[in-house]
């Protein structure tokens, strides 16, 4: 009776909000003047609501800024001098984005991230008075498996700022004035999704000044693809396959999806005599659920912690995603023996990758994600056609310099600190 009344004051406040959650796609105008045909206004007060299915996040503090000139569909937009948050109401899948950025004076540098810290655009700069159009793949996803089977969540990812599990796709601009002109929104059908499984080195990190490689990589792919990331902080072989996660990701993988798998910081704490063959039996089980489906499984050897530049630290696991590997006859990226290289090549410039022992920053993170599409190319997997048009070859032995790094900070207190190290 009481859900039952609810609803009847939901109806009479303003509608069902079931039309906007299960709506698909989208076309937004930003500023306060008129948009163009079929494009929905937003305007610089309007704040996300679940009837709506849309708006600006609380904290946003965006301006409207209309312009004349010779680019009339463009005319207005949002700027501000800080970053903010747009978010809108999609069911779970793959999204084409397209945004349109720039206008103001004196210009704009715009990046772009989503959901979790999600490196999606980078550096997008833009002149005064002219624009930017740049497209991108999003993946949104719930807890719900199947019936009442649901992934079983950790308590930090059931916060209201842990926006991966939630109803809808958050996009944040970041950068110097970013600007918002128009963003537009479609299903993505069709393309390849790259599903990743791993522990805190891998899954989005919520807050600064964490990061990991997972978070970095969708930047270096163009919109033909899709990057899922399903790894988690403090997360073992066994204990994703016990939250459901590997089940989570076999429910929407199709023919030709990958799943990358990149477990062992975790995995060695195990002091079990039988520890390192119950690995590789759980590594296998991973590996059979993907081909089971279709799928393409990528092994991924651990990175090494910092002060394993000399000495190894993760034991025989390493050697262990190797050996199966090549029993299973599957890909593998031996980002354990890149990252080493890396480490050794950044030299006193070491700590300045790192944000604890094992844990890393935003430069940190980005050189890495650079050495997994490296493994990509070395393994000739089809994923390298899809590859961002300005991206370079990467040599680890030659890393991006720390000093000309940039790379603009989400909004928030820092925190939370990853789980396991």
């Amino acid at each position: 009776m009481l859900l039952s009344a609810l609803a009847a004051v939901a109806l009479t406040a303003g509608g069902s909000n079931c039309d906007a959650a299960e709506k698909t796609s989208w076309k937004f105008s930003f500023g306060d003047s008129q948009p163009p045909a079929n494009y929905q206004p937003v305007s610089t007060a309007k704040l996300y609501n679940a009837r709506d299915g849309f708006g600006f996040e609380p904290g946003a503090n965006v301006t409207n800024a209309p312009r004349t000139g010779e680019e009339v569909f463009h005319d207005r937009f949002v700027t501000s001098d800080r970053p903010f948050y747009f978010s809108v109401a999609l069911p779970e899948g793959n999204y084409k984005v397209t945004v349109t950025l720039g206008g103001p004076e004196p210009g704009s540098t715009n990046t772009v991230k989503s959901e979790l810290r999600r490196l999606m655009l980078e550096k997008i700069v833009t002149t005064p008075g002219k624009f930017e159009t740049r497209t991108f793949v999003v993946n949104l996803r719930q807890p719900r498996i199947r019936d009442d089977d649901r992934v079983h969540l950790k308590d930090r990812e059931k916060t209201s700022e842990i926006w991966n599990w939630d109803e809808k796709l958050t996009l944040e601009f970041n950068g110097m004035q970013p600007s918002l002109s128009t963003l537009e929104i479609e299903p993505a059908e069709n393309i390849p999704t790259v599903y990743l499984l791993g522990d805190s080195t891998v899954c989005d990190q919520p807050k600064e000044p964490w990061n990991s490689w997972g978070q970095m990589l969708p930047r270096f792919f163009s919109p033909a693809v899709a990057i899922a990331n399903h790894a988690e902080s403090g997360e073992t072989l066994k204990s994703s396959l016990g939250a459901k996660r590997l089940d989570k990701v076999l429910s929407t993988m199709k023919p030709g999806d990958y799943l990358f798998i990149q477990f062992g910081h975790n995995d060695m704490k195990d002091r079990a005599t039988n520890a390192l063959e119950v690995y590789k039996m759980n590594l296998r089980q991973f590996v059979t659920g993907a081909k089971a489906k279709g799928g393409i499984p990528v092994l991924i050897t651990s990175m090494e912690r910092k002060n394993g530049v000399d000495h190894d630290t993760l034991g025989e696991y390493p050697a262990a995603v190797r050996e199966v590997a090549k029993d299973e006859n599957v890909a593998l990226i031996d980002l354990h023996a890149m990252s080493r290289t890396l480490y050794n090549a950044l030299g006193r410039n070491l700590d300045r990758a790192f944000q604890d022992g094992t844990h890393h920053n935003n430069y940190g993170s980005y050189e890495l994600a650079k050495c997994i599409v490296e493994g990509i190319k070395s393994d000739k997997l089809g994923l390298a056609k899809f590859l961002a048009d300005d991206y370079q070859q990467f040599d680890p032995a030659h890393p991006d310099p720390v000093d000309s790094f940039v790379m603009p900070a989400s909004p928030g207190p820092a925190g939370i600190r990853p789980l396991g190290d």
